[in-house]
């Protein structure tokens, strides 16, 4: 009890200080406003317990194990419900004492679906605007320690996921020295959405894409906060998979996040366009693109909401959170008519990724970029291979025979799948690479092509989102008692490469296999090789006359 009241007594005229002080943000804030309200952050006051550390909204309390400690559930913004619902994130209220930092908060409000090779660990709710933080228990939350950052935002499609599924435990980053965070982000109808009554409401203000907002408001958390746990805001990795990787390009190319991260990864993220190619907030986009607001409308229509004015707005709020969810995940999202996804909104989203990069408008930084050898793809329906290679040209036809079935054996349904998985997510990775490394800034390729031994009787590759366990080195959660020592092994390296990369901004070190920054002339990646351990260093692509065919349509496509 004495060192508790001891414990208090330190730190409580911090907190009364950051009780008083104004919020990080009252409304949302472009980077120029948030740079003055960064200016207010405060640094760590050491307490007795080294599992207590003090952020700028009060005092949290991790839990040690195994030589890190870890934070969970700590509010970044303010719970998004009621009238704070489709608003940007607002200031987190301060507390008085420690506030327990054990368990994980809420994930955001969704459809959980029983496939989910990330399954949530938590009850899905509004109130969800939370994270986690993992660092080296040896620190002690010492502010003389400049450890590295990794931020990780997890994919899902925009309407599913989480940061507290056991695969995205950042315990193994930070025994490589590196302190980890995590954190959630609105989805589906609560994070992306647009409706006339929003924007009538704040005609100038920033609407739809209230996901990335709450993604930026973490970020923003981190400037302010991380020195608190011994590491160094400076030196931000950003990294994300799936709809994680396409918000880092969004992030990247955000005018919005200037000096919020010094490097980033996209682990199958696609490059060339938003997730929702050509939506638009307001406009119709081309070839008929419904904007964010023809949805919105529907979704009003839909629950019986008509109109455009503050009543229609406050039933919209006050709408059930089942009843704004609707049904949505995965499993269904392609076939509604009442959800828009990430839009084209002007401020945070100012374009498409790829017009950005090649336009040279975005926040240069070091980059690491990749797929996996069997991602995802949505194949057109096609009765013949020649079908599906009518998209190449009639000029083409000889040269896609070549590329996709070079001995006339692949199935009609498998040349489908490759056409379809180069299109969103293989080659848009090789784009990115070659636009921006043409503008001098290091990039690094990889391919990801090991497949868990107890699964090789179920998968041929490595299918969407296979890599994530064993970058996080947390096989046991995904594979449980069927990981191999070769599993292991694979992803020891994995995770090496990328700590190195957060480290120092290169991936190479420590008697790795050479990892070269990506050349157009050679059109080299890293692959993990379906072998094991012994990967492929710096090999032409095996799949360049593929993507060299995807390119030009992709190039049309574009323009």
């Amino acid at each position: 009890m004495e060192t508790e009241l001891n414990m208090i007594a330190t730190i409580a005229p911090y907190l009364a200080r950051t009780a008083s002080k104004p919020g990080r943000w009252t409304t949302w804030v472009g980077w120029s406003g948030a740079a003055a309200l960064l200016a207010g952050c405060s640094g760590n006051v050491n307490a007795p317990d080294p599992a207590v550390t003090v952020i700028d909204s009060g005092a949290v309390k991790g839990a040690a194990a195994d030589g890190v400690l870890s934070y969970k559930g700590i509010p970044f913004a303010a719970p998004p419900v009621g009238d704070l619902r489709w608003r940007p994130p607002q200031k987190v209220a301060a507390w008085a004492g420690v506030r327990e930092a054990t368990v994980y908060g809420h994930d955001c409000m969704q459809k959980p679906f029983p496939s989910d090779a990330a399954p949530l660990g938590t009850a899905p709710a509004e109130d969800c605007l939370v994270l986690n933080v993992w660092r080296p228990a040896a620190t002690g939350g010492s502010t003389a320690q400049k450890l590295p950052v990794m931020v990780w935002i997890y994919g899902g499609g925009f309407v599913n996921g989480g940061s507290s599924p056991a695969v995205y435990d950042g315990s193994q980053f930070a025994k490589q020295g590196v302190v980890f965070v995590s954190f959630n982000y609105r989805l589906g109808r609560f994070g992306f959405f647009a409706h006339p009554a929003l924007s009538a409401e704040d005609p100038r203000g920033q609407l739809g894409n209230y996901g990335y907002m709450d993604q930026i408001a973490a970020l923003q958390w981190v400037q302010c906060n991380i020195a608190a746990f011994g590491s160094d805001p400076g030196n931000v990795t950003l990294f994300g998979e799936s709809a994680g990787g396409y918000s880092v390009h969004a992030l990247i190319t955000s005018p919005l996040t200037k000096g919020l991260f010094q490097k980033a990864i996209v682990e199958s993220g696609g490059g060339r366009t938003n997730i929702t190619a050509g939506r638009y907030l307001r406009d119709t986009g081309q070839n008929g693109v419904p904007s964010g607001e023809q949805l919105g409308t529907a979704f009003a229509q839909s629950v019986g909401i008509a109109g455009s004015d503050a009543a229609a707005l406050a039933s919209l709020r006050a709408l059930p959170a089942d009843q704004v969810v609707a049904g949505l995940n995965l499993e269904t999202m392609i076939n509604t008519t009442t959800y828009a996804g990430p839009m084209i909104d002007g401020q945070i989203v100012p374009d498409d990724p790829g017009r950005l990069y090649a336009q040279g408008q975005y926040n240069r930084v070091p980059l690491m970029v990749g797929a996996n050898d069997q991602d995802i793809g949505f194949p057109v329906p096609a009765q013949t291979k020649d079908d599906v290679f009518a998209i190449f040209g009639a000029q083409n036809l000889g040269a896609a025979r070549a590329a996709f079935d070079p001995l006339g054996t692949n199935s009609v349904d498998d040349v489908a799948m490759q056409v379809a998985r180069d299109l969103m997510m293989i080659e848009p990775a090789r784009f990115v690479a070659q636009t921006l490394s043409a503008q001098h800034d290091p990039v690094y390729v990889y391919r990801f092509s090991y497949v868990a031994q107890s699964m090789r009787d179920q998968w041929s590759g490595a299918r969407h989102a296979s890599e994530i366990p064993f970058v996080f080195d947390t096989l046991g959660a995904r594979y449980g008692q069927a990981v191999t020592a070769q599993d292991t092994q694979v992803a020891q390296l994995a995770n090496a490469y990328w700590v190195a990369f957060a480290k120092t901004g290169d991936p190479n070190g420590d008697g790795r296999p050479a990892w070269p920054a990506y050349a157009a002339g050679q059109d080299a990646l890293l692959e993990f090789a379906a072998g094991g351990v012994a990967t492929t260093a710096g090999k032409p692509d095996p799949l360049k006359a593929q993507l060299d065919l995807v390119k030009a349509v992709s190039d049309q496509a574009a323009q």
